[in-house]
């Protein structure tokens, strides 16, 4: 049915009105905040765990890197020098970047990478956001150690939408490699095969005794009874989710990705590579100085030897006093008990748990853009005289609606911006699978992937929903799903094939809960949608490291408003060359 003539004015006027609340909005925002200077230098640097030593790449020789502290509405300008003879750029994972794309980070989409010996300045403001997110390489596998925490406070006289914690502490979860986790991938790669695992989980950097090595290589987090501790828990984990509990304790969640979530208990913590979640832990009214385990280990359905299947652990201890302790002392203290490997369920039930905390929750209402797009592993025909050691003597690929994405030679923004995306990339992604087939049954007779650099076009300020449908061809996983430069919302999800008759009218659009990553479940799918508010080329890709090196990764192309203050800016003059 069409719209009445005489509606039409107060359509345009209610349509103009949004569009010009929003860009005051983000003037307002970024007009109360300071500018706050950070220096990364990109070092090697050696350091020791599992009883031996080797270089690795870090920022200014910490590892993990140092901490970025703001307040919502700051500026940050950090200046990244490279003295590494690797190409390097960074990604400021979760940060919006509203109008300075240019400052996104992923190598060859929004920026060519910083060559070593040369630098670059990331300048960006913190918009609308408070809570934990994080920094880490965007390039090939450097992140494997190239990782720090980000911690926005809240604005100066403003709270915490609960109570205040008496101390805050970053988790970052991550891998350990004995071997360089560059001849890693370069290997799987070349071969088409399955990388190698990684040795051990870390904790803050650390892999704990159970991996039996010094007590020295353990995380401690020293309480005092009775009070309020809030863990900015980050997976920086390449390739493996996990789940986290601590003996006899739990947890309050209260944030995810930065939002603010509707506070709720539980005592064992799913999160996925690429994640950040906030966690209350309240302390017991212990007078001894007692210890409790904290542990960590992964969430697979893949096969058995596919992944690290080891567990990380870490101790929590009141009243801690300086004394070392030992291994053995350790490992007699009882392992929190955590769900089996494949707890498939488990963490169906855990995403269902997450709601906006609100008031006010601006998931669209209307679409104007749907997009159904299937995400999951494929192959590659082995090169001739070559022996690849991929399902059936192929090489392993991965794609989005069976198009494994090839990157560019040249940055994806440089190209739209200077008006030469034709020679770069194309705009013909699908808008659904080609040639559909039942996702989550038997798999097809063809499983070859097709490659090409598409992208998607959105005009600027629509709305769009995005169903992402996990296949089973060569085995159901979880693919934790990231998109740069927007917050979606998670509307829906479910088991099995997307039914999109009656699957929609079970959508949540009243609280759904807002991120920038979500788990496409082991066989089902996931409904997201979000406002194409900021101009720019946005990359979309699986937060599990092999499968993005495996093309399981795409980009969006928003286009410019009208107004000058909805446009990308001019690139800055120190923008790394190709």
């Amino acid at each position: 049915m069409g719209v009445p003539s005489t509606f039409l004015p107060a359509i345009l006027f209610l349509s103009c009105f949004i569009c010009w609340y929003h860009d005051l909005a983000i003037a307002k925002h970024a007009a109360t905040g300071v500018t706050r200077h950070y220096k990364f230098n990109i070092r090697m640097h050696n350091v020791t765990r599992l009883c031996g030593t080797k270089s690795i790449i870090t920022v200014n020789g910490k590892f993990p890197g140092p901490r970025i502290i703001a307040r919502e509405g700051d500026r940050l300008v950090i200046k990244v020098v490279n003295h590494v003879p690797y190409n390097i750029s960074i990604h400021w994972h979760g940060i919006r970047q509203l109008r300075s794309g240019w400052a996104d980070g992923p190598a060859y989409i929004t920026q060519c990478p910083i060559q070593t010996g040369q630098s670059y300045v990331y300048n960006y403001t913190i918009i609308g956001q408070t809570g934990t997110l994080w920094y880490h390489a965007h390039v090939s596998w450097i992140r494997s150690t190239l990782y720090g925490p980000i911690v926005i406070l809240p604005r100066r006289n403003t709270s915490y939408p609960f109570v205040k914690p008496y101390k805050e502490v970053p988790i970052m979860f991550g891998e350990w490699w004995k071997a360089d986790t560059e001849a890693v991938i370069n290997q799987a790669l070349q071969t088409g095969g399955g990388p190698n695992n990684s040795d051990a989980y870390t904790i803050n950097g650390l892999p704990g005794p159970l991996y039996n090595c010094t007590p020295k290589e353990t995380f401690r987090l020293n309480v005092k009874p009775g009070k309020t501790y809030m863990l900015r828990l980050i997976n920086a984990a390449l390739n493996d989710e996990l789940f986290f509990k601590i003996t006899n304790h739990t947890f309050t969640v209260v944030d995810a990705d930065a939002s603010y979530v509707k506070p709720f208990e539980t005592d064992t913590i799913y999160i996925t590579p690429g994640k950040t979640s906030n966690v209350l832990l309240k302390t017991k009214n212990l007078t001894s100085n007692a210890r409790f385990l904290m542990a960590a280990r992964p969430y697979s359905t893949a096969a058995s030897g596919t992944f690290d299947n080891t567990t990380v652990v870490g101790v929590l201890e009141y009243n801690r006093n300086t004394m070392q302790f030992s291994n053995t002392s350790i490992k007699n203290l009882p392992l929190p008990p955590l769900p089996a490997i494949n707890a498939t369920s488990y963490v169906a039930n855990w995403t269902n748990k997450f709601r906006s905390l609100g008031p006010v929750v601006n998931v669209p209402q209307t679409v104007q853009n749907r997009y159904f797009f299937t995400v999951g592993l494929g192959n590659d025909l082995c090169p001739k005289n070559q022996t690849c050691q991929g399902p059936n003597g192929t090489k392993f690929a991965a794609s989005v609606n069976n198009i494994s994405f090839s990157l560019p030679t040249t940055a994806l923004l440089q190209a739209r911006y200077f008006g030469k995306s034709n020679s770069v990339f194309s705009t013909n992604f699908p808008t659904s699978p080609l040639h559909p087939f039942n996702y989550t049954g038997p798999p097809p007779n063809n499983t070859f992937v097709s490659h090409g650099t598409k992208v998607v076009v959105l005009p600027y300020n629509t709305t769009v929903e995005l169903v992402m449908q996990g296949t089973t061809i060569f085995g159901a996983e979880n693919h934790p799903l990231h998109l740069h430069g927007f917050n979606f919302y998670v509307v829906g999800q479910g088991a099995g094939n997307f039914n999109s008759t009656t699957d929609p009218a079970n959508f949540n659009l009243v609280d759904p809960v807002e991120g920038n990553t979500v788990g496409v479940p082991s066989g089902g799918w996931v409904a997201v949608r979000f406002r194409a508010d900021n101009p720019g080329v946005w990359f979309m890709h699986c937060h599990i490291e092999i499968h993005l090196s495996w093309g399981l990764r795409m980009a969006w192309a928003v286009m410019d408003g009208k107004l000058p203050n909805q446009k990308l800016p001019p690139p800055p003059s120190d923008l790394p060359k190709c």
